[in-house]
């Protein structure tokens, strides 16, 4: 697995996701500020609204670019062998229906979901970070090592079975 092309690639996912926030925040701002949405009166609270709304969009474009940054820095810090799951790691596990799930621990933008081919098949690798229920579990934890995730009151126990 090329864990660089892999990191390549939500670099360029979150690059998007960036800009449709930066053009959010754009467009949020110049209704705040459009004079059209000027109170008319004291219980005229669109151009309130706006400006909460324009002050929520910057926020997702500073959240974003602060991903951007992690994951740059991520990849020029990564080592080449791992014993244990850090920031970085690619993780192959198997569940107890031998169904194989690959996640990478990454230092943001959990839940992104992206496509990669090893040299069996596509798979879908799924970013965890540290502060989510199975980021928690794996953090540390080591080829071999079962981790048990708790999902709607179900207990689910992983193997892990490889580390990149």
């Amino acid at each position: 697995m090329n864990k660089h092309a892999l990191l390549e690639q939500i670099i360029a996912q979150l690059t998007i996701t960036h800009q449709t926030a930066l053009d959010a925040a754009k467009r949020a701002h110049e209704t705040a500020t459009n004079e059209e949405n000027a109170p008319e009166n004291e219980y005229d609270t669109l151009s309130l609204e706006a400006a909460y709304l324009a002050h929520g969009q910057s926020q997702r474009v500073a959240e974003c670019a602060a991903d951007i940054q992690a994951f740059k820095a991520l990849d020029h810090s990564n080592p080449r062998t791992l014993q244990q799951v850090i920031l970085g790691s690619l993780i192959e596990l198997v569940d107890e229906n031998d169904q194989t799930k690959w996640v990478f621990f990454g230092p943001g933008a959990g839940g992104l979901k992206l496509q990669m081919s090893n040299s069996r098949e596509n798979i879908e690798i799924t970013v965890v970070t540290p502060s989510s229920p199975l980021g928690q579990e794996l953090l540390n934890r080591k080829v071999d090592d079962e981790v048990e995730l708790v999902i709607g009151g179900k207990k689910t126990f992983f193997d892990i079975i490889a580390l990149y």
